[in-house]
């Protein structure tokens, strides 16, 4: 199974971190965020990661390569200045994720910290998506989705609701109507698909931090630091 971090982001609520550095090379206890990632995704099993790029991106590009220090094969996805959003990078990434049979592939945000177990998941035929949910941080108490069983829904009153972790698999046929080169969101994709039931995802009770601040970032570097 194939694998891609995103990390094109302009990191706005990183600022001034940002400024001179992208997001995902920001350091937490002396390793880029991103390099745990790579780590993890190595100890998988996974071989074949892409990573999309806009902001500084020929730092990432410098400071990663080619993977092989990790035992990996990275392929870069540049995106013009601006980035493409979520699904928009997806798709313009498919020529390296989409083997031609529309298996699914995984996706973690760049700018995450998380414990969940990465592996490869089996999708039903008939699933576009299986998505990874933890429970609402602090910074978003009212949380993105409905999860009953193994299927995940959108907002529905009275439900209590889940936050999407920022991982997940996809098929590469949930993207088939955009086009590559355009900017476009994950969300309204998700949702049309969970109209038609076609969405299933986990609850990881673990570890989960969303390093979208200098607080935030602050937080978990000295929490790393302690053996937290």
């Amino acid at each position: 199974m194939r694998a891609m971090i995103l990390a094109a982001g302009r990191g706005e609520r990183m600022r001034p971190l940002t400024d001179h550095c992208p997001k995902p090379l920001l350091p937490a206890a002396d390793k880029p965020l991103i390099v745990y990632h790579l780590e993890r995704l190595a100890a998988a099993g996974f071989k074949d990661i892409v990573i999309n790029h806009a902001h500084l991106g020929e730092q990432l590009l410098a400071a990663l390569g080619n993977g092989a220090q990790w035992d990996l094969s990275i392929t870069w996805s540049p995106e013009p200045v601006g980035a493409l959003e979520t699904a928009g990078g997806i798709c313009q990434a498919l020529p390296h994720l989409d083997a031609g049979n529309d298996d699914p592939f995984l996706v973690i945000n760049g700018d995450i910290y998380c414990d969940w177990p990465i592996q490869s998941i089996h999708l039903a035929q008939e699933d576009l998506a299986h998505l990874v949910l933890v429970d609402n941080p602090p910074q978003h108490p009212t949380g993105d989705f409905v999860l009953q069983g193994q299927r995940v829904s959108d907002k529905a009153a009275a439900m209590p609701t889940l936050t999407f972790a920022g991982i997940g698999f996809y098929r590469p046929s949930l993207f088939k109507n955009l086009t590559a080169g355009e900017p476009a969101k994950l969300a309204p994709l998700l949702r049309a698909a969970m109209a038609e039931h076609r969405v299933r995802g986990e609850h990881h009770q673990g570890r989960w931090e969303d390093v979208g601040t200098p607080a935030r970032l602050a937080a978990l570097d000295a929490e790393l630091r302690a053996g937290v």
